[in-house]
């Protein structure tokens, strides 16, 4: 019998993180959804706390096609023109 290991290295793939932004006042709050039961409730009224608390508005939520997959780089792209930060949530 011979064995095979089943991992195959990945792509190396750099990334950063953006810069922090200096304070949240009256900024656009994009809105991600996995598509998963609530998770659009909850983001939602995340966004609604924050505007209460630092003005602003958020966006019509956008959904991931798939929970289990990262979202599109066309969606996140898409996202990031309409956007000063992008809030995210898990449902279920």
């Amino acid at each position: 019998m011979e064995l095979f290991d089943p991992t195959a290295p990945g792509q190396e793939q750099v990334r950063t993180r953006a810069p922090a932004l200096a304070n949240l006042d009256d900024l656009t709050i994009g809105l991600l959804s996995n598509g998963k039961a609530k998770a659009d409730v909850l983001i939602r009224a995340t966004a609604q706390r924050l505007i209460n608390r630092f003005g602003g508005k958020y966006l019509d939520v956008k959904f991931k096609k798939h929970a289990s997959e990262p979202a599109s780089t066309e969606l996140l792209t898409n996202l990031s023109h309409e956007c000063d930060y992008l809030i995210t949530a898990a449902g279920d």
